[in-house]
């Protein structure tokens, strides 16, 4: 899993530098993260549910064996921090 916080203060860290394992090309830079990335894997695993069950609340209520009211407070709390990423 890609490490998203610092492990000595938990600021939000950024890519620095990519690499082609083909050819060997690097890339340099101070790039955020992709606004999933920085999500939890509680957080991603719920989006990938969702889009696998055709973003059925009520399929993902039954497949997380939660209430729909639960899953739809859930896929909100998700979508408000999607948009404080993109502020």
């Amino acid at each position: 899993m890609l490490p998203c916080n610092c492990p000595s203060c938990q600021s939000q860290l950024k890519v620095k530098s990519l690499i082609c394992e083909n050819c060997g090309t690097e890339v340099h830079g101070l790039y955020p993260l992709p606004v999933l990335a920085q999500m939890s894997v509680d957080e991603q695993d719920f989006i990938l549910k969702f889009v696998k069950n055709s973003g059925s609340l009520k399929e993902m209520a039954k497949d997380l064996g939660l209430s729909y009211p639960t899953v739809r407070n859930l896929l909100d709390d998700i979508i408000q921090k999607i948009k404080n990423y993109e502020k």
